[in-house]
């Protein structure tokens, strides 16, 4: 987690996000084991582990959607073995 980073846990890591100068990145870390019936995931597709969603300026989100994978990548962390977080840095 490198410092300025915002990260969301729940028994253990599941969300973080990253601004850019372009967009911001929101990459769940299990991304690809998550149903994403409504394709809200547009990065990281081909990949095994995680899925992100890159959001631009004047981009809309389907905040149910959303919310929908928030509960999902939690339910995930509570019924997979998912390393705990170790906490901020101070």
């Amino acid at each position: 987690n490198p410092v300025g980073t915002p990260v969301w846990s729940h028994e253990g890591m599941y969300v973080n996000a990253n601004a850019f100068k372009d967009k911001v990145k929101v990459t769940f870390m299990h991304g690809a084991q998550l149903k994403d019936p409504k394709q809200v995931f547009n990065n990281g597709l081909g990949g095994n582990k995680w899925r992100a969603i890159d959001i631009r300026e004047g981009d809309k989100i389907n905040k149910t959607a959303f919310k929908s994978l928030l509960r999902e990548a939690i339910a995930y962390n509570k019924t997979h073995n998912v390393p705990k977080s170790k906490g901020a840095r101070t």
